[in-house]
């Protein structure tokens, strides 16, 4: 029986040709701690969603939450887009174990606050 004679390849490296396409949207910061933040992603006037990242020493962890369907490859763009834009600035990749991001798709309800009512805010602005 001939053997295979060719030398086994070694995996390749990732290129820039395997990274995702760039996604077209913003971050809009809406809080941050020392090991938190929080997103609203929108693209031109429409809101996709929202991106709470927490950070660890070594592990970043990301809640996405789309409240448009997006495909795979638009997700991953995003994902990119997230670590480029927020990620990166706080742990490079080349220092961190691993960057977790878990999405979900989900619907606003309504939103609970126990501070001032909107409302009451407007009335105090109009003197």
């Amino acid at each position: 029986m001939p053997r295979n004679t060719e030398p086994e390849s070694e995996p390749e490296a990732e290129s820039e040709d395997d990274l995702p396409e760039p996604f077209n949207a913003r971050l809009v910061r809406v809080v941050r701690t020392s090991s938190s933040e929080s997103f609203v992603i929108w693209q031109d006037d429409t809101r996709l969603g929202q991106v709470d990242i927490h950070y660890g020493w070594d592990i970043i962890h990301a809640t996405l939450i789309l409240e448009k369907d997006l495909t795979e490859d638009e997700q991953a763009g995003l994902v990119e887009l997230i670590d480029e834009d927020a990620v990166a600035s706080h742990l490079p990749r080349f220092s961190r174990e691993d960057f977790l991001v878990t999405v979900f798709r989900a619907e606003e309800m309504e939103p609970f606050s126990d501070g001032p009512d909107p409302e009451e805010l407007e009335a105090d602005e109009d003197y």
